[in-house]
């Protein structure tokens, strides 16, 4: 048994192997959230776009009224006003850092 575990701790095969893949695996996390950091901010943006779009919508009708024999209707009208964040790049990063 004691040969065994001499054995065990002398063996060393492995180890830059597993070195090497500890080393693959933090760059891959560390891409990983700078990566997905990115796709957030792409969303966001492009969820502000849709927004805009939405608002910029012209939502007022108007027609005449009508007038013929004996008879008449009256017309209407709406106006659409212009809302607090319909305009673009109003919604922004708290705590934003330059990368």
């Amino acid at each position: 048994m004691r040969h065994v575990f001499t054995q065990l701790i002398n063996d060393e095969a492995g180890f830059i192997v597993s070195a090497e893949l500890i080393l693959i695996a933090t760059i891959g996390v560390l891409s990983l959230v700078v990566g997905l950091s990115e796709v957030a901010s792409a969303i966001n943006q492009e969820l502000e776009d849709v927004a805009s779009a939405f608002g910029s919508i012209n939502q007022s009708f108007r027609y005449k009224g009508l007038k013929g024999c004996n008879g008449h209707a009256v017309g209407s009208k709406f106006e659409d006003n212009q809302d607090a964040c319909d305009d673009a790049c109003d919604i922004v990063c708290a705590n934003a850092r330059s990368e």
